[in-house]
C-alpha cells in the first residue's frame, strides 16, 4: 500500500538535490525579504520606498512559487 510518505526520504535530513535547491533559493529570498524589510523601516525617501515595496512584492511572488 503506498502513501505520500514513499515519495519522501526514508530520513528528513537526505534531501534530494532537488530539495536542497529548492530549500537554499527559499533562505535566500528569505533573507532578501529581511534585508528589504529593514531598508523600509529605515527609510526616510519616498521614492526609495516605493522601490523597496516593489522588491518586497517581487520576492514574495517568487516565494509562493516554491
Amino acid at each position: 500500500m503506498e502513501t505520500a510518505k514513499d515519495d519522501q526520504p526514508a530520513n528528513p535530513r537526505q534531501l534530494t538535490d532537488a530539495q536542497k535547491k529548492t530549500q537554499r533559493e527559499r533562505n535566500q529570498l528569505m533573507l532578501s525579504r529581511a534585508y528589504v524589510m529593514q531598508q523600509m523601516q529605515s527609510s526616510t525617501n519616498e521614492r526609495y520606498t516605493e522601490s523597496l515595496r516593489q522588491a518586497l512584492s517581487d520576492l514574495d511572488q517568487k516565494l509562493k512559487q516554491l
